[in-house]
This record gives C-alpha cells, structure tokens and sequence, in this order.
C-alpha cells in the first residue's frame, strides 16, 4: 500500500512538472499586455476561486501557530515565488531563469536538514543537483551566448528560495491533518492578501478588455486552472508522500519539458548537445533520488 501511494506521489510530481514546463511560455505571452502583478492577481484570483468551487467546504478550527505557517506558506510560495518569477522574466532571459529556478531542490535539502532535522544531504544529492544543473545549461544555452542580467538573475534566485521555504513549510502544514484543497486554497488567499500593498503602490488595473485577445485568455486560463489550482494541488500530494527533497528534485526536469516543447511544437532540431543535456538531467535526477532521506 506505502509502495503504491509513493509511486502515485512521483507520478504526481511528474505530472506537476509536465504542467510548469509550459509555464514560462504563457507567463511571457502575458507579459505583452499585464504587468507581472496583474498576471499574479488573476491566476491566482481565478485558482482560489476555482478551488473554493471544486471543495467548498470550510476548513476546521485552526490556531494561531497554525494560521502563522499557511501565512508564511502563502507569502513564500505564492507572493514572492510568481512576483520574483515574472520580474525576473521581465530582466533577463527566460533561458536565464529556467537554469538559475532549478537551484530550488538545493535550498530545499539544506532548509529541510535545518528545520526538519532529515538529516543533512547525501554526497548523491548534490552530485545529482550539479550533473542535473550542467543538463539545464546544456539544453537552455545550446546555441546561445550567455549573458548575464545581475538583477533578472539575482531576482530568479530568491525565487527559488522562496519556493524552497514553501516546501518546507508546506511539509509542517501536512502535519495539521487538513485537506490538501484547503491547504491550497487558504494558501492562496493568504498570498493574495499579501499582493494587496504591492497592488496599492503599482500601476494595477483590471482591464479586462485584454482578455478579448483569445491567446490573453487561453494563458490566463492555462496559468489559472493548470499551473496554479491543479498543479498545486498534486505537488502537495506528492510532498506528502515523498517529502520535499525528493518531490523537489523533479524540478529539474522542467526545462527539458520547456524545451521539448519547443521541439514538438515550434519544429526546433533536436541536437546532439540537447541529447547530452537530456542525459545529464536523467541522471541527476536518479542520482539525486538515490537513498535521500525525505
């Protein structure tokens, strides 16, 4: 029974992965007509929505330690995560932030050693998380120079920081006995409540006119259902049955699904120097599951 719900918990991580490799396309499509922020309230807006559709029911009684965890959970995973993300893309390369965003699995495991005493990193998980970082450069600068925007970059970093300390945190939140829906769900809104200063200093508007443009709407509508309410309903499941280090290391992969994309869609040529880099991520993505203690 162990066995089938850990097997389930990394096709749900695959699965989640899948869906974000997408991701960054449909961010920078946005990004022609909404600000980082307006692209933040609405897909996170619609997901709670959604959510609150799909299990209306309300979470029980929680106490104030609790609600400080979904609080943190909702500032680090969903506020500073998306903004730092989509400011990112803003100031550098896309290529650029889909390498430097999969550091994340790194800070998860030494976050996860000093908060959840799992024990510090095996030698394999970082040797996994160096070979597998080596593939993403491959497969993202295969072809191209590599220039650096410091701000962009440093921007990107943070994000994988925040996204580091939301898995940690969601780990405790698992802890609480709740509906993983509700988990998310109040997440979100904590997230949203967050984004209201930054709205109030920004120039936000709503201007939902923009949403006439069919491929407005259809990212919109992909970012809202796929990468926020569903996706992140099945990362939760799978942190809790494999625990966020080795949920985390799937991160890797989503670059390679950005680019494979790229390939099955936009008729790019796969090259030898891709293939390496499919290779390298593979194995440090075994390597990195190799006797990791979650």
């Amino acid at each position: 029974m162990q066995d089938n719900k850990r097997f389930l918990g990394h096709m749900a991580a695959l699965t989640t992965t899948l869906i974000w490799g997408f991701t960054f396309v449909f961010i920078v499509t946005l990004l022609r007509s909404f600000s980082p922020i307006e692209i933040l309230f609405f897909r996170i807006g619609i997901a709670t929505l959604v959510l609150f559709i799909i299990y209306p029911r309300r979470m029980g009684q929680t106490s104030l330690k609790q609600e400080l965890y979904f609080m943190g959970a909702g500032i680090s995973g969903c506020t500073l995560f998306f903004l730092m993300q989509d400011f990112a893309l803003v100031h550098t390369a896309a290529a650029n932030v889909g390498v430097i965003i999969a550091v994340s699995p790194v800070f998860v495991g030494l976050l996860s050693w000093c908060f959840l005493k799992t024990g510090f990193p095996k030698w394999s998980f970082f040797l996994g998380a160096i070979l597998a970082l080596c593939g993403i450069a491959l497969i993202r600068f295969a072809g191209q120079r590599l220039e650096l925007h410091p701000l962009g970059d440093f921007l990107t970093i943070l994000a994988a920081f925040s996204w580091a300390v939301y898995s940690v945190l969601l780990k405790k939140i698992e802890t609480f006995g709740h509906h993983s829906i509700q988990v998310i769900r109040k997440t979100f809104l904590y997230g949203l409540i967050f984004l209201i200063p930054v709205i109030l200093l920004s120039d936000f508007r709503l201007g939902l006119e923009r949403f006439a443009e069919p491929q407005n709407l259809a990212s919109l509508l992909y970012l809202s259902f796929g990468s926020s309410a569903g996706a992140f309903v099945l990362w939760n499941f799978s942190l809790k049955q494999l625990g966020p280090m080795k949920t985390s290391v799937y991160v890797y992969l989503i670059p390679l699904v950005a680019v494979t994309a790229s390939i099955l869609f936009l008729q790019e040529t796969i090259t030898w120097i891709f293939v390496c880099g499919i290779i390298l991520v593979l194995g440090g993505l075994i390597l990195s599951n190799r006797k990791v203690k979650g």
